[in-house]
């Protein structure tokens, strides 16, 4: 069975849908997750499913400790379930085409540092945008520029705020997610 790693930085509504999706299948399993917020709640999601949450610091991803720690795992695949810093180079390319990330907007637009969670909301919103998405895509040195895998649109109106904008990013994450990183594993 493929290793899943999940990454995630918050509340791992995302992370413990994909745990859940992969304790019902035979494709892979979750086997570890990391979080750089020693308060995030994917913390107790993980551990809800019996899967090992490990809080890692800034200086441990930059400096090449968890970069050891997560070789030693020898993962098929690192999926980012709302993480939101940056991965060093030595990460990407120990694992070149073998991180994946979720975006709530449909790149390109909407991207870059920054550019996560209420913030692209608020941004789509304040633009007037007709449609708004999700796009999940390969990890590179940049944020929010690998290769795109997979978008999913979703009609806004103008009556729509920022919490309605992003219920409905949250339902395409929830029903879409699992299934590209199943395919994307499946093609590993």
């Amino acid at each position: 069975m493929k290793k899943i790693v999940v990454f995630a930085s918050g509340s791992g509504t995302n992370a413990e849908n994909i745990i859940k999706y992969f304790s019902e299948t035979k494709t892979g399993v979750v086997t570890n997750v990391f979080t750089n917020n020693p308060n995030a709640k994917v913390i107790d999601r993980a551990e809800k499913f019996n899967i090992p949450a490990e809080i890692f610091s800034k200086e441990e991803l930059y400096e090449g400790k968890l970069l050891q720690r997560i070789v030693s795992i020898q993962p098929d695949l690192i999926v980012l379930a709302g993480f939101l810093l940056k991965l060093p180079q030595n990460l990407v390319e120990t694992f070149p085409d073998k991180i994946i990330n979720i975006h709530p907007a449909l790149l390109p637009k909407y991207g870059g540092k920054g550019m996560y969670g209420m913030h692209v909301h608020r941004a789509v919103v304040e633009n007037k945008e007709p449609k708004t998405g999700i796009t999940i895509h390969y990890v590179n040195e940049n944020y929010d520029e690998g290769n795109i895998i997979f978008q999913k649109e979703v009609a806004l109106t103008n009556e729509d705020s920022p919490e309605d904008v992003a219920a409905k990013i949250h339902q395409l994450e929830q029903e879409n997610f699992p299934i590209i990183v199943e395919k994307v594993l499946l093609s590993i």
